[in-house]
């Protein structure tokens, strides 16, 4: 049977207490959990984003949701109120009722976290034609029945496959579960752009921002015949002022225009941090978010954030936030807006973690503008730079979740923004 850290027992334990469940002790084999079946070994999750619960009580708070199919680790079960069957603990402070599941035979999916995924991104993306797309709910009648829905121009779409009519159209199946067919639309192509893993004692790095910058011996010394191009990482080794402009130094002989490049800088660490905790800094000013365990930067890399002026609903609000929630997937669109100019909608955008109501970090697959302002709110990401801060923040997705909030004991990474110098 699985095992979960004894500190997580203990405070599953509390929250037991809590509900008034205390003296139905948690049943630590596979056979005192199970209800029905004799060799069941985990829960097999039968409807898609199944909410979890911190205690076994549909009044709890959620503590995330499983995905369609996943099959979760068995720890235990109880009988509380609120579920005909046991309540099935499936993870640390994690509850789900049997009534809405299936015990299964199966093992469950392994507890290591997945090896980084090719470019960053869960899905194939694709954006809809000048002509727009017809979806439909099933392959073999596709084109031939009145659609599901009509997708307009410009809209986003996350593929999970592919697969050939027999009339040998080529329909790809969306993370909604419609076909639509492939030459009705037109293959995403997000940045391989990354950003950079920090020691001690690193230098200070600085993107190039233009795609062709000119390279100086000093100051105001030309070199015609070198340049540097965009996204080309530097290590920012002096910095002069010279004549009303300001020059960085790059290499032995060989300055920058500050103007050419976004630069990282030092951000003092927030109070009510416990030493060596993880947390985030982005700077709007020079579009780079940090991230830092305790006093230590760890990472570095560039984004996009809010295109809007100071107070906008369209800017990345500046302050001190928690991610509240941690989401693989999110489909986003403003779709209901009354006062939009535009409509858009993206699905599927990956590695979403929000840290004020709708504002949060995540992958961006439709455009590849970091290190500049570009965004609705949000700070954009590359694909590769979304999963690994993804991967590394707090609270952990656990295998076959696709959505997890923090606890008392799993705080949310704490998250930064700063306007700097940004005016």
């Amino acid at each position: 049977m699985p095992q979960l850290p004894s500190a997580l027992l203990v405070a599953s334990a509390s929250l037991l207490s809590a509900a008034g469940v205390v003296g139905q002790p948690l049943r630590g084999s596979v056979a005192g959990a199970r209800a029905h079946e004799e060799a069941a070994r985990s829960v097999l999750i039968v409807r898609a984003d199944e909410p979890l619960y911190q205690r076994p009580d549909p009044q709890a708070r959620r503590r995330g949701t499983a995905a369609l199919d996943a099959r979760l680790p068995l720890y235990a079960a109880v009988t509380a109120p609120g579920c005909q069957g046991s309540w099935l603990m499936v993870g640390a402070l994690a509850w789900v009722c049997q009534d809405v599941v299936q015990l299964d035979g199966a093992p469950p999916l392994p507890a290591v976290r997945p090896a980084p995924l090719p470019g960053g991104l869960p899905f194939h993306y694709y954006f809809v034609g000048p002509g727009g797309a017809l979806a439909y709910t099933r392959l073999a009648s596709a084109g031939f029945v009145e659609p599901a829905q009509e997708l307009q121009p410009g809209f986003a779409v996350g593929l999970v496959r592919q697969a050939r009519q027999a009339s040998g159209d080529v329909f790809g199946l969306t993370t909604h579960g419609l076909w639509l067919a492939l030459h009705e639309l037109s293959p995403a192509s997000p940045s391989g752009f990354h950003g950079e893993r920090l020691g001690a004692g690193a230098p200070r790095l600085g993107w190039v921002l233009t795609d062709a910058a000119k390279v100086y011996s000093a100051p105001g010394k030309l070199l015609p015949e070198e340049t540097r191009t965009r996204y080309e990482r530097v290590e920012v080794l002096e910095e002069r002022r010279l004549a009303r402009r300001e020059w960085l130094r790059v290499g032995e002989d060989r300055w920058l225009r500050r103007d050419d490049v976004a630069v990282s800088s030092a951000a003092p660490r927030p109070e009510g941090l416990r030493p060596g905790e993880r947390w985030i800094d982005v700077d709007l000013a020079a579009q780079i978010l940090t991230a830092w365990e305790g006093e230590e930067p760890v990472f570095a890399t560039l984004v996009a954030t809010g295109k809007g002026p100071r107070g906008s609903e369209r800017r990345t609000p500046p302050g001190e936030h928690r991610l509240w929630i941690k989401l693989r997937q999110q489909d986003m669109d403003n779709l209901e807006s009354e006062t939009a100019n535009s409509y858009y909608a993206m699905q599927a955008v990956p590695w979403v973690q929000f840290f004020l109501r709708g504002y949060g970090l995540h992958g961006t697959y439709w455009h590849r503008a970091f290190g500049a302002v570009r965004s609705h709110g949000c700070v954009n990401l590359s694909p590769l730079d979304a999963q690994a801060l993804f991967e590394w923040t707090s609270p952990r997705l656990p295998a076959g979740w696709t959505a997890v909030f923090p606890t008392e004991y799993e705080r949310g990474t704490l998250v930064r923004v700063r306007e700097g110098s940004l005016q």
